[in-house]
């Protein structure tokens, strides 16, 4: 299975490529307006990618088919997690990835990143992949099978600089879910850019203008 994604080209001949994950239920023009939002000019052509999830039926939602990565089992999404439906899309979003890499797009020169779920299959297939990534950029998301993400991530990610930002009041994600994920990734070493904003489950500007700092850096 090959994913469909929509493109978007700050100019031709891209250098670098941002990958963004959608969330639950939404596709990958939910986060075309925030790509139009930044400014990266600085970092030379980028080529945005914004994959569609595949559907399959979710059951905390009884049962209906919606876009996901992944199957949501249950409240406790620490305890109770999806694996199977996480490892399908990992090997999806590794295809997107390749596909940047035929294109003649460095490895180093990719940030993959994502929104709630998008950002926990950011974490997934990003601490996993074995090339070197320019960074991983997660929001509103968790860590998912963090028990073994220490035994499964990739040496050559081992450093990659991850930022990730949550709401204060997300009423989806706790914010201790997300405090706990970056701990751990802290724990492993990671050097995670924290930041929490005065939002719910959603985007803010503050937001935008912090990732707007960080994509110039990891993509220098």
């Amino acid at each position: 299975m090959t994913l469909e994604v929509i493109e978007v080209e700050t100019a031709p001949n891209p250098t670098a490529s941002v990958i963004i994950l959608h969330g639950l239920g939404a596709d990958g023009n939910d986060f075309v307006p925030f790509a139009q939002q930044l400014d990266l000019r600085s970092v030379g052509p980028v080529r945005f990618i914004f994959p569609h999830s595949p559907t399959r039926p979710v059951t905390i939602n009884g049962g209906y088919v919606m876009p996901a990565w992944y199957d949501i089992l249950g409240t406790d999404i620490a305890r109770r997690e999806d694996e199977a439906g996480l490892r399908a899309s990992r090997v999806l979003v590794d295809a997107v990835i390749a596909n940047e890499r035929a294109r003649g797009i460095a490895a180093s020169r990719i940030v993959l990143g994502g929104f709630s779920q998008g950002c926990a299959m950011t974490l997934m297939a990003g601490l996993r992949h074995p090339e070197r990534l320019a960074g991983l950029l997660g929001m509103s998301g968790y860590l998912p099978l963090a028990d073994v993400t220490a035994a499964e991530r990739s040496a050559a990610n081992a450093d990659v600089p991850i930022f990730l930002a949550h709401g204060r009041v997300d009423p989806v994600i706790a914010l201790a879910r997300a405090t706990a994920s970056r701990d751990a990734l802290v724990a492993l070493g990671y050097p995670v850019e924290w930041h929490d904003y005065a939002m719910p489950h959603s985007v803010c500007p503050q937001e935008v203008a912090d990732i707007n700092r960080w994509l110039p850096k990891v993509l220098a």
